[in-house]
């Protein structure tokens, strides 16, 4: 069984559209043994061998009294892709190493969102919008 979304290189990026969140996220953790306050608002979670990573506001780790790192803001690619489409998110990835800017990507079922340091997001946009100008215009 094949998942949804689009599948083909091309049209994907044709199609990639980008929206940046007003929001500043952050990156936090917690260990194993323990659960997040039910009142964190999570963007995303991850369970590692060390603990629970977790994506969030960097305003709601404030108001939690929590110890956080790497602000950054989150771009949504408005292109629903497959989970198995090849090379979209290499070449997102490699486009934005080009010009220096860090990205740690995260896949949902129906977008990738990108998240990038803070300060670095105009840059990371316009890269972005510069690779689905290329396929249209190549």
């Amino acid at each position: 069984m094949h998942s949804e979304g689009e599948l083909s290189l091309s049209n994907l990026l044709s199609g990639l559209h980008v929206s940046l969140h007003p929001e500043t996220f952050v990156f936090t953790t917690f260990p194993s043994s323990f659960s997040p306050p039910s009142t964190l608002p999570q963007q995303m979670n991850f369970q590692e061998d060390e603990g629970l990573t977790v994506i969030t506001t960097r305003q709601a780790v404030q108001q939690h009294g929590l110890k956080h790192t790497f602000p950054c803001r989150m771009i949504t690619v408005k292109v629903h892709s497959s989970l198995e489409a090849v090379g979209f998110m290499a070449i997102m990835t490699k486009a934005l190493a080009e010009k220096r800017v860090g990205v740690n990507p995260v896949s949902g079922f129906f977008h990738d969102h990108l998240f990038v340091p803070e300060g670095k997001e105009g840059e990371a946009m316009e890269v972005l919008e510069g690779l689905r100008n290329s396929e249209l215009s190549g």
